[in-house]
């Protein structure tokens, strides 16, 4: 699997065609590409950096986490996890607008926690990146990279690629169709990516991975979890601003989507119903109140539209994919820490439904880590920790 490639430029120049000045500009910054599901012909940061294992940085819209790991043999070690809570602002429906305060929290981020590697594996969000999955006659990668380009708006909703960085990888023969191979294409407007990429190199890092959050789950749970081969699972990440859906067979995507409503729709119900700040709500909505029932309930009904519009996005999967049954939910991200939200959810979908656990087959280093730390913050750790196991050079493979 090829890794999306930043270094191509919008006006379509392969490595190969950069100039001597280009060249100069790029080994001042370094760039990467999508690497879960796509990627780079060029691998820039291992060009330079040689093996790596840059650290998972996660940048949400309410807190930055960071994950150090090492795979050795058979045994992964998480050295480090660490978040600290950004202002809300920074980050606005998954576009950084203002770069300078996010470098400043990465800086804080990584001198807090002890960390001292400087490459990071970072991601973008997903709703902030075009993934669709079409079917194309048998062609070459030039051919097909032509197509998409000069016929963009048959396949994204863009006019032309101007201003977009993109690629695509073929998954292999259509299972429907053998004259058809079926194609992911990856996109993104070039502003998204290059402000993240600009906070991190600010803050003094190397940005040597650049993936897609919901990719980084699909890695997460690769890594952690046994699976069959035909298994169909939902992760649910029910981060602060916006709920993902993937559902993966094989660990593979089969569908996502994207939902309009996160945590902090809880945390403003609270707010309002107990006249508190909406610091001190966030607090109530994870720990506060727990041996309360009323209020258990409060949080649940609270949670309720997130968890209808769930219920309806795997109503809708069932719909498009008749023969194929869920066989669990994964829940992650903050949101999901709610008291009793996972069996609430299993009721209604009558699907078993559980709390992520992205250390499942690791085990962390606990003159550094303690327990309590791990198992508080364990839902909010899984795309960090899939971030982590990226590497520059790395190929997916169907």
């Amino acid at each position: 699997m090829k890794l999306w490639d930043i270094l191509r430029r919008k006006k379509g120049s392969s490595p190969k065609e950069l100039s001597a000045a280009e060249k100069d500009r790029l080994s001042r910054k370094p760039t990467s590409g999508f690497m879960q599901k796509v990627g780079s012909l060029f691998d820039f940061g291992e060009l330079i950096f040689g093996k790596q294992e840059p650290v998972g940085l996660d940048i949400g819209s309410s807190s930055v986490k960071l994950a150090e790991i090492s795979e050795r043999k058979s045994r992964i070690v998480l050295h480090r996890y660490y978040q600290i809570p950004i202002e809300r602002g920074i980050i606005v429906d998954g576009v950084v607008a203002d770069i300078e305060k996010l470098a400043e929290k990465i800086k804080v981020l990584f001198r807090d926690s002890g960390c001292r590697r400087k490459t990071v594996s970072t991601a973008i969000p997903g709703r902030s990146v075009i993934i669709k999955k079409v079917s194309f006659p048998h062609l070459t990668d030039d051919e097909l990279r032509k197509i998409i380009k000069e016929e963009s708006i048959k396949y994204l909703p863009f006019e032309s690629m101007e201003g977009v960085y993109f690629d695509f990888q073929v998954l292999g023969e259509n299972p429907y169709n053998s004259n058809l191979s079926d194609v992911i294409i990856v996109a993104a407007k070039d502003e998204v990516v290059d402000a993240y990429l600009e906070a991190i190199r600010i803050a003094g890092l190397t940005p040597v991975v650049l993936d897609v959050d919901t990719f980084a789950l699909e890695t997460m749970y690769e890594k952690n979890y046994d699976y069959d081969e035909d298994e169909v699972v939902a992760i649910v990440n029910i981060g602060a601003s916006f709920t993902n859906i993937n559902i993966l067979k094989n660990a593979t995507s089969m569908f996502t989507r994207d939902i309009s409503l996160g945590g902090n729709s809880i945390t403003e119900s609270i707010e309002r119903e107990y006249g508190v700040t909406f610091e001190e709500a966030e607090r109530i909505k994870i720990d506060g109140f727990k041996d309360d029932e009323s209020v258990r309930e409060n949080l649940l009904s609270y949670a309720d539209l997130i968890c209808s519009e769930i219920e309806r996005s795997l109503d809708y999967f069932h719909s498009l994919h008749g023969g194929e049954d869920i066989r669990r939910v994964l829940l992650a991200g903050g949101g999901a820490m709610i008291p009793r939200l996972p069996e609430y959810l299993e009721e209604r979908l009558r699907i078993q439904t559980e709390l992520v656990n992205p250390l499942r087959k690791l085990v962390y280093n606990d003159r550094v880590i303690t327990q309590e730390y791990v198992q508080r913050n364990v839902t909010c750790a899984a795309v960090a920790i899939g971030l982590a196991f990226r590497r520059p050079g790395d190929k997916w493979s169907a």
